[in-house]
């Protein structure tokens, strides 16, 4: 399945992972994964963007639906990667109802291997060292990474539980970028804030810039050792699903533009702001408002 250009065009920004469908407390269903809300932030922003995922047929046709003007390299999978959240006394308790099959160099169009712009965003495991290699880190272009699906496993109940990142030290030197939240560190950290940093310190010696973001108290750019904070925009949230996700496409959008590190996370803070005052991804906003933001908060 490929929409809506041939796959002899290269996009500006690809993003690779599993598109999901997130059960909601009622027992209906919307489109998630950081691949749906990526692609569309860039799309957003201006950039001709595209998605290689796996998923059922079902749920391929309906992100085709929910996201034109985006190429999507989607292949058929028997199954579909699906969440359901339940939330208790403030804990979110996450279960994996099924899983969509890996992704693998056949799923990646040869031309769209030289984008600009790639961001490897797993949710499940499901991307491996082994399609990391497709991209080599080269002048002009940047490889990056959300580890949100590498810092998890499942019981045979499938019930999520966090897990240390393997991979880390074998896939961060291969990397431009990481940007991940900082919550998804504090399991690791016994919950201790300053050993999360500690992790986060260390692993930013591995790689040229690495994001970790805060939710309200905004995100912080790590880069040649050096660390920088860069406080969140003012925001009424309605929902706070897949801000990280805009956050990291907006990041890399600016960065690729402008390549200014510090000035790509204050504009991905902005964009993040705008994207939780609305439902789902109704919320990612054009390049306009943000721009109309950033002038209103000078």
């Amino acid at each position: 399945m490929l929409q809506p250009t041939p796959a002899e065009r290269v996009p500006d920004f690809l993003t690779i992972g599993h598109a999901t469908r997130d059960i909601q407390p009622d027992g209906s269903y919307s489109i998630g994964g950081t691949v749906t809300f990526a692609a569309l932030t860039a799309y957003r922003l201006g950039l001709v963007s595209a998605v290689v995922t796996r998923a059922g047929a079902q749920l391929l046709a309906e992100l085709a639906a929910q996201l034109p003007g985006i190429e999507i390299a989607g292949r058929s999978s028997e199954a579909t990667t699906t969440f359901a959240n339940v939330y208790e006394s403030g804990f979110r308790i996450q279960h994996i109802h099924s899983r969509a099959e890996l992704l693998d160099a056949e799923d990646i169009p040869l031309a769209w291997r030289n984008a600009p712009i790639v961001l490897l965003a797993p949710l499940a495991q499901e991307i491996t060292p082994e399609l990391l290699a497709l991209f080599q880190r080269r002048p002009g272009a940047i490889v990056a990474a959300t580890p949100q699906g590498w810092l998890r496993r499942w019981d045979e109940d499938g019930r999520v539980w966090p897990a240390p990142w393997t991979g880390a030290e074998e896939m961060l030197p291969r990397l431009d970028v990481l940007i991940l939240s900082h919550d998804d560190l504090l399991p690791f950290a016994g919950g201790n804030r300053t050993e999360a940093d500690e992790i986060l310190s260390r692993w930013s010696q591995l790689v040229p810039l690495l994001v970790a973001t805060d939710g309200g108290h905004g995100a912080t750019l790590f880069q040649q050792g050096k660390r920088q904070i860069f406080p969140a925009y003012p925001a009424r949230e309605v929902d706070p699903t897949g801000a990280g996700d805009v956050f990291a496409a907006a990041f890399l959008v600016h960065l690729h533009r402008h390549g200014d590190p510090g000035a790509a996370a204050d504009f991905a803070n902005c964009v993040a702001s705008l994207s939780i005052e609305h439902a789902g991804i109704t919320g990612i906003p054009t390049m306009e408002a943000v721009l109309e933001k950033m002038t209103l908060s000078l």
